[in-house]
């Protein structure tokens, strides 16, 4: 075993959660403890106890602690990068209200429409937050709530973010930072605060919401004895303020004012997302102009129909997700659970070009290339909203940066990089987010920058896939059929 200090990095998402113990030093991953989420509901509805979060973590930390052979008295600090924008109600100790709406909870698109109309429209939400309000974004869901069960609205003392509640079990300090609170639509990224003037809108005391500090890596406080006892970890070591999922990716990458800047990547996992980092604030009315982890900011586009969509239409014909082929005239548009970017809360399936000579097998390809264009369209306005021309040949051929669990898929691989026309790099670690959120901790625990120590790991490097001739022919295909089913996709 290492002589080296040990860091965790807990990547608390949507259906479990890892903890990556890490040597602090080189980067090296020594185990990865995992456990666990269940959610629930129908229709639109996503929720989870936060409560399965917290007892998913003590099970993660200590399965890494057994696995690793780590003595505990080697760890220096821990940190959370969580799933984004879900909505945790708290009462007065501390304790859940009711189950956490979830980020790809889409019960609250009437509320996103109405909160862009009484603030005089998305330009006004754009310029101060970064964001239009959307189903995913956590204000919409506040409101949801009051209007749907006001008692609990008004029982409520504390409001946090996922990786916020988790912190504060960690710390007993009630803190985020400036990357996930830039998702909740009450964050401005224009002024680095909470906006009273949406405080005032949603019904909020700024005092129901955590302090924000500088950056991620920023030590919030300490392990306090309960967690450090339920954790098996030892009392006192730094705790950072920790973030949101796709910041600790972009950490983990070594993407910030310290690493690389303007560079794309596409995340495909249980939603697709593309982001890069930059140090121009994003304002695109298509996009979620984040802020980083780093003090830089996080342009991104999401789509929930991405590699479930496609999971589901391999069901549908029996086949294995590895059967696809090109899909030749067929196009499909696979929204079958709401979009966000392009925001089609409602919208549904849509397949044409059926031949009677169309196979399964090419149906299912064009759900891939359907998925594909769509989130690759938005590529290409996170790009521009960093002041840079997606066209512009310097910038075409920086590579593109493929991680999450569809990135090592065969099917997946091929369709990016034939729809792209960009070389594709593909690290070699699948742990992004933990490792990130690991950079964190070490940043807490030492005060050194978080990506210039995700870089030093160079944890987000692996093999580069070399461009290929771009397939024009069905990008167009695909970008003609989306433009004609909804005139406000991207152009």
């Amino acid at each position: 075993m290492p002589h080296h200090p040990v860091v965790i990095g807990v990547d608390s998402s949507t259906q479990s959660t890892k903890a990556a113990f890490t040597d602090a030093v080189t980067g090296e991953l020594l185990a990865v403890g995992r456990a666990p989420h269940r959610v629930t509901g129908e229709g639109g509805a996503r929720e989870t106890d936060p409560e399965v979060w917290w007892n998913a973590l003590r099970e993660a930390v200590t399965s890494g602690l057994k696995e690793s052979g780590v003595d505990p008295a080697a760890v220096t600090g821990i940190a959370v990068a969580g799933q984004q924008h879900g909505l945790v109600v708290l009462d007065g100790t501390g304790r859940p209200l009711r189950p956490a709406m979830l980020w790809n909870d889409t019960r609250s698109a009437p509320q996103a429409a109405g909160l862009s109309e009484a603030l005089g429209g998305s330009d006004a939400w754009l310029q101060r937050t970064g964001s239009v309000p959307v189903a995913s974004l956590t204000a919409t869901k506040w409101q949801w709530l009051r209007e749907n069960d006001p008692a609990v609205a008004d029982a409520t003392v504390a409001i946090r973010l996922p990786h916020d509640f988790l912190t504060e079990r960690l710390s007993g300090v009630a803190a985020t930072d400036a990357g996930d609170a830039s998702g909740t639509a009450w964050y401005s990224t224009a002024t680095g605060a909470y906006d009273p003037e949406l405080l005032t809108l949603l019904g909020l005391d700024e005092s129901m919401l955590p302090a924000v500090a500088p950056t991620g890596g920023t030590r919030i406080g300490s392990l306090t004895a309960g967690a450090a006892a339920e954790l098996g970890l030892p009392v006192g070591i730094a705790v950072a303020a920790g973030t949101g999922d796709n910041m600790g990716a972009a950490v983990g990458l070594g993407f910030g004012a310290a690493g690389l800047l303007d560079h794309p990547v596409l995340s495909l996992g249980t939603s697709g997302t593309v982001f890069t980092t930059t140090r121009t604030r994003p304002v695109a009315p298509l996009l979620n102009g984040f802020a980083a982890a780093d003090g830089t900011y996080l342009p991104l586009g999401c789509t929930l129909n991405c590699t479930l969509a496609v999971d589901k239409i391999a069901e549908l014909f029996r086949l294995d997700r590895q059967d696809a082929v090109p899909g030749g005239e067929t196009v499909m548009l696979p929204f079958l659970d709401g979009e966000r970017t392009p925001d089609l809360p409602t919208a549904a399936g849509l397949l044409t070009g059926l031949r009677h000579d169309t196979t399964p097998q090419q149906i299912l390809g064009a759900a891939y290339e359907g998925a594909a264009v769509a989130i690759l369209r938005a590529l290409d306005e996170v790009l521009r909203s960093s002041g840079l021309d997606p066209a512009d040949p310097e910038i075409a051929s920086r590579p593109l940066r493929l991680v999450g669990g569809g990135a090592q898929g065969r099917v997946w691989v091929e369709t990016v990089q034939r729809l792209s026309g960009r070389g594709l790099i593909i690290p070699e670690s699948g742990e992004l987010v933990a490792l990130g959120a690991a950079a964190l901790a070490a940043s807490a625990a030492t005060g050194e920058d978080a990506v210039a120590i995700a870089t030093s790991w160079q944890s987000g490097q692996g093999p580069e896939l070399p461009a290929v001739e771009r397939d024009v022919e069905t990008w167009e295909r695909v970008s003609s059929v989306l433009d004609k089913a909804a005139p406000s996709l991207l152009s």
